[in-house]
């Protein structure tokens, strides 16, 4: 019973995603940055950012956070207060 509840819970989950990238950007994107910010407590605001950050850079960091030695474009890019754009 716990089993079938959690399956259901994770379509539930991965249908936000589908649902909220529908608006645009590329599959490697979304996949990549549904990874990214899984964890991330401003989920939408998380996934827009790294899609912009991903489209420009074509690459995300792995992992839900740091790592971001593994795409400089993506650690470089700076917001207009001069901090990381990126998540």
């Amino acid at each position: 019973m716990k089993v079938a509840t959690l399956i259901l819970a994770l379509v539930f989950v991965s249908s936000l995603f589908e649902t909220t990238f529908a608006q645009g950007g590329s599959p490697f994107c979304n996949s990549k940055c549904a990874v990214r910010c899984s964890k991330a407590h401003l989920q939408k605001r998380c996934l827009k950012y790294c899609g912009i950050c991903c489209e420009k850079c074509n690459c995300v960091p792995s992992g839900t956070y740091g790592n971001k030695d593994e795409c400089p474009c993506y650690r470089d890019m700076k917001n207009s207060r001069g901090g990381s754009k990126c998540p």
